[in-house]
């Protein structure tokens, strides 16, 4: 399979409903009247029926529904059927274009508007589709989506709905190589070359060019630019209309990809978004259901179905599965479309230059006397000024900050450190106290606190050691050796043990290669790396460590690449699957990092704050250590990820035990913005 239009992808059936072979219509009619009649329903019938027809073979047992018994099939489901098991099997009767219209009309009815509703039907369906949902908005509703469209939107984000709405996108596969050159220079002089960005320029040729262009496009465009094309729409757009052109961006590249995400964040958190999850079950489930699954396993950590299964209950639940179809945790192998998806995956993080932004910048006009001057008087006589403090700390770069330190001791003759301590309690005095050490020295502390006492805390181990440069591991080690008196690689040999320590001492070393990937030297590391599958885990871990541990970045991404080529599996479903305890999570580490480091970090700050408690000690070490260097993309990616964005999230995930909100204060200063 080519990894050409998007054509391709379904001359092969890839839905899991499919006709019912032997089909009559009128016994289906029969046995739904069957299983309303008397007191009670039997839904066990009405999900098992429903749910093994096609949805042209359920138009026909409406019709002979009325036929037969003078009634509408979907009003007697209404009246026995309820909650979110009731939505589900009314909505499967319903054809495609009328499903999709109200699923549309529900989204702008009312006050408020469900703009993710808005922007997955639209960004994914293909001419036709939109064609025939329009028709049946006008049949069902008496009114003009577009018109419903445009009073309910603004902005560039209408106009970009607007222009989907036309349902023109080029079909024929036909592609002019010097008009994707065009395309491409158009796209990068509309946004990353200029001050501002000409919107008109991303809607007019994201809106109307064909899959097959688009996708040539954005390889042309990560040349010209050195980053990806989902990389400059996050820097240039925001809002919904930077959402709504992501999701075509994502939908070009990759449909089946899009849905996994987007059934993925219908069920992770607290609650399910069902009305997410009925829609797009029903949609895909006749056209590339086994695609979607098969991309969500090789994004998650578990398979579709697996998730649907802890995350719902009931006839609803049960509904569901039949639509799912499969366990693909059982299966070992990609299908096709997946291992082309994983192998473009790393391709694209292979060329990508990510622009790394922080959210913390030096201070102009600063002047460290007047701070340390201000900082005593904070500090003085009864009471302490803690938003004078927060004021001056958070608002400087690590580099002003030790001029500060420096210029009170000179002075005032007092150890500024020693003053804050005294002065602060809990989480805000470790957050200011962190704000305050070198880079060096905070993280030599981190990588103390997480060794001392009775437990050890081999995620801040692994965090720290996989993320820093060797630059950076240096100047640990000497820092922890300057305030503990012991050197580093002793500490972790004498705290953790077996492949594990062997591991982090490795990495300890910062002697990681460094430049770009050898193409040549790639291809060998991921045979080598395919082979230690088959080996005993000794042996595999061993390989895995010689290569993971040492090779630089960039050529750990093209082996990652390769390694698809090689073995029909993704490196991280390889390591979940074959490794376990810290040795899989050290593993993964790296392999994530290599992916996309603000992204690795985006999702540990999410495992930091959700569920019960935050875990501080976290929060406050990827905090302080990315603000001068990266929290600006961290921030979006965790927006993406999540939906929620990283300020929305610290705002209610700190206000437990933070009676005074400095510590929060502090936190969303550092954070620098809203997204």
């Amino acid at each position: 399979m080519t990894h050409g239009s998007r054509g391709k992808l379904y001359e092969v059936f890839r839905g899991t409903i499919a006709d019912a072979s032997d089909f009559d219509p009128t016994a289906d009619a029969e046995a739904l009247y069957n299983a309303m009649k008397g007191i009670g329903s039997d839904k066990e019938a009405i999900l098992d029926l429903v749910t093994s027809r096609s949805n042209a073979q359920r138009q026909e047992v409406i019709a002979a529904y009325k036929s037969n018994f003078g009634q509408d099939l979907i009003d007697d489901l209404k009246y026995e059927l309820t909650g979110k098991f009731e939505r589900l099997i009314v909505s499967l009767m319903r054809t495609p274009a009328y499903h999709d219209a109200k699923e549309i009309h529900d989204a702008i009815k009312g006050t408020g508007t469900n703009e993710r509703c808005l922007i997955e039907v639209l960004a994914s369906r293909n001419n036709k589709q939109i064609h025939d949902m329009v028709a049946a908005y006008k049949d069902a509703y008496g009114r003009d989506l577009e018109e419903d469209v445009i009073a309910d939107t603004s902005g560039h984000f209408k106009k970009m709905l607007v222009v989907l709405l036309q349902g023109t996108r080029d079909e024929s596969g036909v592609v002019d190589a010097d008009l994707v050159q065009q395309d491409a220079q158009d796209l990068y002089a509309a946004g990353e070359e200029q001050w501002g960005t000409d919107e008109a320029k991303f809607i007019m040729i994201l809106g109307n060019r064909s899959v097959t262009h688009l996708r040539m496009v954005f390889d042309e465009y990560e040349k010209i630019a050195e980053m990806s094309i989902e990389d400059s729409i996050k820097n240039e757009l925001s809002g919904d209309f930077e959402r709504l052109m992501l999701a075509v961006v994502q939908c070009i590249r990759s449909i089946p990809m899009f849905f996994a995400k987007r059934l993925y964040k219908s069920m992770k958190g607290l609650g399910t978004a069902d009305n997410t999850l009925i829609r797009i079950m029903i949609s895909r489930s006749e056209i590339d259901m086994l695609d979607i699954r098969e991309c969500f396993r090789l994004r998650y950590e578990k398979s579709l179905y697996n998730m649907i299964k802890d995350d719902t209950s009931g006839d609803y639940k049960r509904t569901l599965l039949n639509l799912c179809g499969g366990d693909d945790d059982l299966a070992g192998e990609f299908f096709p479309e997946a291992a082309q998806i994983a192998y473009k995956m790393w391709e694209l993080s292979a060329m990508t230059r990510v622009q790394l932004r922080p959210t913390v910048r030096p201070a102009s006009n600063f002047d460290p006397a007047a701070d340390a001057q201000a900082l005593r008087k904070a500090m003085k006589g009864f009471g302490t000024d803690e938003d004078a403090i927060i004021d001056i700390v958070a608002r400087r770069s690590n580099a002003q900050r030790q001029e500060i330190r420096q210029a009170f001791k000179s002075l005032l003759g007092r150890d500024l450190m020693k003053d804050l301590k005294s002065e602060l309690s809990k989480n805000l005095e470790r957050l200011i106290i962190g704000l305050m050490l070198t880079p060096a020295e905070f993280d030599a502390k981190m990588m103390r606190k997480a060794m001392e006492g009775a437990g050890t805390d081999e995620h801040a181990l692994i965090e720290i050691l996989v993320t820093r440069s060797n630059q950076e591991i240096h100047a640990m080690n000497a820092a922890y050796q300057d305030a503990y008196k012991k050197s580093l690689e002793d500490a972790v040999q004498s705290d953790t043990s077996g492949h594990f320590c062997r591991i982090l001492v490795s990495l300890v070393q910062g002697a990681r290669e460094e430049g770009p990937a050898d193409v040549e030297r790639a291809n060998a590391d991921a045979q080598e790396l395919a082979d230690a599958c088959n080996a005993d885990s000794d042996d595999m871990v061993m390989k895995f460590m010689s290569i993971l541990c040492t090779r630089s970045f960039p050529h750990l991404r093209k082996v990652f690449q390769e390694f698809v080529k090689c073995s029909n599996k993704d490196i991280e479903q390889i390591i979940k699957k074959e490794m376990s305890g810290d040795v899989k999570n050290a593993f993964y580490a790296i392999v994530c990092s290599v992916k996309n480091q603000p992204s690795y970090f985006a999702d540990r700050l999410y495992k930091a704050m959700k569920g019960l408690g935050t875990d501080d000690r976290a929060l406050i070490r990827i905090m302080v250590s990315r603000s001068e260097i990266d929290l600006f993309n961290i921030r979006k990616e965790f927006k993406e990820t999540h939906d929620d964005s990283l300020h929305e999230f610290i705002q209610v995930e700190t206000m437990i035990g933070d009676t005074s909100g400095d510590y929060r204060k502090t936190l969303l200063i550092l954070c620098g913005g809203e997204d």
